[in-house]
């Protein structure tokens, strides 16, 4: 019973998401009642060391940190984005910097909501334009970190490009400064945010 609790134990530690029983069962081929019993005994062996982690059952079983200790995983750990805010960091990375008012156009009014997020979690910077009128909107030092970017991502989205076998035109830019969002990489990508 130690010996499977142990590769139970393995199995949740590597495992970002939540698994039922069958699936841990499947995983170290063992049987589910077996494994059921196994994980019951490893959630009272946690609960009694009373250490920072536990086995949350709610809806299958995930190992992961205490409540009581999220602050520190939140210094420690890279922010987790949802899908529509990922895709509207990839809009800003691919043109920045770009106008919150062209964001807006290109990713429809929740973008505001996701510039906000994207501002808590120090991903972006926005700063009014020489007119004064609208926002420009680019990553910070903190996306490159969050990606393990090395160098510039204007360097990256020239890279991207080139690799698509797009024309290397530097006359070839709009109003932004960014590359052209009617070629390779650019005129997918907005295809698919859309």
């Amino acid at each position: 019973m130690e010996q499977l609790k142990s590769r139970i134990e393995a199995v949740l530690f590597v495992t970002a998401k939540v698994l039922q029983v069958n699936e841990i069962a499947e995983i170290l081929g063992e049987q589910p009642e077996n494994v059921e019993e196994a994980l019951l005994e490893l959630i009272m062996d946690y609960a009694s060391r009373e250490g920072a982690l536990e086995i949350d059952d709610e809806n299958g079983y995930i190992l992961q940190v205490k409540e009581e200790h999220l602050d520190i995983v939140e210094k420690l750990c890279p922010v987790e984005l949802k899908p529509p805010v990922l895709k509207t960091l990839t809009v800003i990375a691919l043109k920045e910097p770009i106008r919150q008012s062209l964001l807006k156009d290109l990713r429809g009014s929740n973008a505001y909501e996701h510039v906000q997020e994207l501002l808590e979690k120090g991903l972006i910077s926005r700063h009014k334009d020489k007119n004064g009128r609208s926002f420009n909107i680019k990553t910070t030092p903190k996306f490159a970190e969050y990606f393990k970017l090395k160098g510039d991502i204007r360097a990256l989205v020239k890279t991207l490009n080139i690799d698509k076998g797009v024309k290397d035109d530097p006359e070839d830019t709009n109003e932004r400064g960014s590359l052209s969002p009617n070629e390779g990489v650019n005129n997918e990508l907005n295809e698919e945010l859309g």
